[in-house]
């Protein structure tokens, strides 16, 4: 049995399809979200990648931000709830979830069952969010992708003060005119993101094992800085930009088995 799950963000989309609720025999994911060609193309490639077709899919569940917007899905199930089951599903002994995407943060407090304790999420502010980075790394003339290897040559952390993207922004322009290294404004960059992030954290209470997923996930110059916040080791969940999807495809699994 194939089952689907489809998460539609705002700033990426990811389609990943379960073989019998325990293979994932695709998991794509589209550099663009809700509104635009992004989940439409992610579909096309998880179809080409596993050879399948809609017809072959038993159940789809969409999550994410988008989620409404999403046609022929069976059912729509909200992203706190799909990150954690496809977390638990990755790391079963996973009890604090830190999920940051490209436009929200959330902190998911886990039993030991895998079920939701409390969960907290900061959506009004670009703050802590992949789009801080993005922000961040426009106007330090580097990619994402460089970041985190700059931020390792770092020797020292440059404050990053501002809570807003646009004051912060201002802030990054004016260490940078007053000679202070890029790579330390990196790495003060990133410690803003991750403590935003755990302060999420801290309010549901901290919990090992802890877990990070989501875009900025892929950049371990934040892991680094969360795992420095928090004071403990910090697992990346594999491919942590398709855990909502798995967990959408695995309540799918669910689903279609009741049927």
């Amino acid at each position: 049995m194939y089952t689907m799950g489809v998460d539609v963000g705002s700033a990426s989309s990811k389609v990943l399809i379960l073989k019998d609720g325990k293979d994932i025999v695709a998991a794509e994911v589209v550099q663009v979200g809700t509104g635009s060609s992004g989940p439409q193309k992610a579909l096309e490639k998880a179809y080409e990648v596993s050879g399948l077709t809609r017809e072959d899919i038993s159940y789809i569940v969409a999550t994410g931000y988008g989620r409404f917007n999403f046609p022929g899905a069976d059912k729509q199930i909200s992203e706190i709830s799909c990150h954690a089951k496809g977390i638990v599903f990755l790391v079963p002994t996973a009890r604090t979830i830190i999920d940051i995407g490209g436009q929200d943060a959330k902190a998911i407090r886990l039993d030991d069952k895998g079920g939701i304790k409390q969960f907290f999420m900061n959506d009004k502010c670009a703050a802590g969010t992949g789009r801080f980075l993005e922000v961040m790394a426009r106007v330090l003339e580097t990619t994402l992708d460089e970041m985190a290897g700059l931020d390792e040559q770092a020797t020292d952390t440059a404050p990053i003060s501002s809570t807003c993207t646009v004051f912060a922004e201002s802030e990054v322009i004016s260490q940078l005119s007053n000679g202070v290294s890029r790579n330390n404004i990196i790495k003060g960059v990133h410690l803003s993101v991750a403590s935003r992030a755990c302060g999420l954290a801290y309010r549901g209470g901290v919990e090992k094992d802890v877990v990070m997923t989501g875009g900025v996930a892929k950049n371990a110059g934040v892991v680094r800085a969360v795992a420095g916040v928090l004071k403990t080791d910090v697992i990346v969940a594999p491919n942590p930009q398709t855990t909502g999807a798995l967990g959408a495809a695995l309540f799918a699994y669910e689903a279609a088995q009741k049927k």
